[in-house]
């Protein structure tokens, strides 16, 4: 036996002669030489496995011949070249889907910023006076239109922003916060660690459940810097209850000289109720009622690219720009030509409805949405007559920690194949070409269309047909 597989081993070509195949010669006319030789070898490593543990396949040695071999490393290279980070259709129902990238970008907004990305940009620098200026200055007119406030800043995420505020304003110095506000944000970054992390000292008051004013005023001492409050965006404390309103709080820190600092989380700019969700306090409100910098994300209810957005006082704002952390935190071109231009339709709801993709989804009447729900189960139909496909009413979601516990009304169309289990359907369509990702409830693939638009739907359709055949 060990004499057969010597004489199988021997039969497998060298890299040399691989390298000197048309097959390889077409991959070098767009590849590396390096990468090609490297899958190369890698495929023959596999050939050489398979035939010394005896699992050559049902073919036996004939797909590790030179064909088989040069199939293997074709797959290498592929994998090797195509983007990991790719295009997706979401068909989960959660229109801020943070494992597909949060809130997808208006159209219109990618295809003005072509230009400056192709190119080179005013991303620092005083058009006027040719002198250098802050890249954060270019979306302040924007932020301080929309939310009120006196001046803007922007960091990398709303973690950072939080510590930055802190590191800034308050480090060395007391905290105060409700207990039931110390949060847990995505990854298991804590408040409470990222306080730690600014050198602020966090000082509790109250009870997981209830909070008062006299709590706050009992914990303040002459060390005491900022009262903080986190808006619970991405949970609820429902029962026996109580919190202290932003407007008592903001007359309590202003009597005794300190700062308020509201931490918003997703940070809407506009009144959710017009487009038919729960009033979800707004940042324009947030700076109405006192509070001295107000931070939230940029990519949740704004729907721009990944951000952290702070708005205040000019004085304290000024003093986040100076501090050292600043450098550390801040974002690229990319980001702010994202963040301005879709800010911009924060000015005109028709057009925040119409062009902004989170909010066409939000707002897109179910009558509508059945109608889609239908073709697509037609389309799937045509092209899987095997598939057991209806349709049915469900429930989508806003996603990314916005509005946990409120549910948005949808339909969705349910598909099982006689071959395979559910959880092997969606994985199959999770790679396929279309790279499609819907969710599972009661051993069948559900397809929700409040997350899909109508023109994915033959690309969805055709995904199935692939994976019956």
């Amino acid at each position: 036996m060990r004499d057969e597989k010597q004489e199988l081993l021997a039969t497998l070509p060298a890299v040399t002669d691989l390298l000197k195949s048309q097959t390889a010669a077409g991959w070098l006319l767009r590849q590396p030489q390096s990468l090609v030789t490297d899958c190369l070898r890698r495929a023959l490593a596999e050939a050489r496995r398979q035939l010394l543990n005896g699992d050559a396949g049902p073919g036996g040695t004939q797909h590790v011949n030179v064909e088989g071999v040069l199939a293997r490393a074709n797959t290498l290279l592929e994998q090797a070249t195509e983007p990991h980070l790719r295009e997706a259709i979401n068909a989960t129902g959660i229109i801020l889907h943070t494992g597909l990238g949060r809130a997808v970008l208006p159209a219109g907004v990618v295809d003005s910023m072509m230009g400056g990305l192709k190119g080179y940009c005013t991303l620092a620098v005083d058009r006027d006076s040719g002198e250098r200026a802050e890249r954060d200055e270019l979306v302040e007119y924007i932020l301080t239109e929309l939310t009120s406030a006196e001046a803007a800043t922007v960091v990398n995420n709303n973690a950072a922003a939080t510590l930055l505020a802190l590191a800034a304003l308050a480090a060395g110095r007391e905290v105060i916060v409700s207990r039931g506000q110390l949060i847990e944000i995505g990854g298991s970054f804590r408040l409470p660690e990222v306080m730690a992390q600014s050198g602020a000292r966090l000082v509790e008051v109250g009870a997981t459940n209830r909070t008062h004013l006299k709590d706050y005023q009992n914990a303040l001492t002459d060390n005491t810097a900022a009262i903080l409050r986190a808006h619970p965006s991405n949970y609820r404390v429902v029962g026996f209850t109580s919190e202290v309103g932003l407007r008592e709080l903001a007359g309590l820190a202003h009597g005794r000289n300190i700062i308020l600092i509201d931490d918003l989380g997703a940070g809407a700019l506009v009144d959710l109720r017009a487009f038919g969700l729960p009033h979800e306090p707004t940042v324009r409100e947030s700076i109405e009622a006192g509070a001295d910098a107000v931070l939230f994300s940029g990519d949740k209810l704004i729907g721009a690219g990944q951000c952290g957005v702070i708005v205040g006082r000019k004085a304290l704002i000024d003093k986040l720009r100076r501090h050292p952390l600043m450098r550390a935190v801040r974002v690229d071109k990319t980001c702010l030509m994202i963040l301005e231009r879709t800010l911009h339709l924060f000015r005109d709801l028709g057009r925040l409805r119409s062009e902004h993709p989170t909010y066409r989804m939000m707002s897109a009447p179910l009558d509508a949405l059945q109608s889609q729900a239908q073709e697509l189960a037609r389309l799937i139909r045509a092209q899987a007559p095997a598939a057991k496909v209806e349709i049915a009413a469900s429930q989508a979601f806003l996603g990314s920690g916005s509005l946990p516990t409120e549910a948005i009304p949808s339909w969705v169309v349910t598909v099982t194949l006689p071959v395979m289990s559910a959880s092997q359907l969606a994985r199959r369509l999770r790679l396929d070409s279309a790279c499609v990702f819907g969710r599972i409830e009661n051993d069948r693939v559900c397809l929700d269309v409040r997350t899909l638009t109508a023109e994915q739907a033959p690309a969805v359709a055709a995904a199935f047909g692939r994976i019956a055949a």
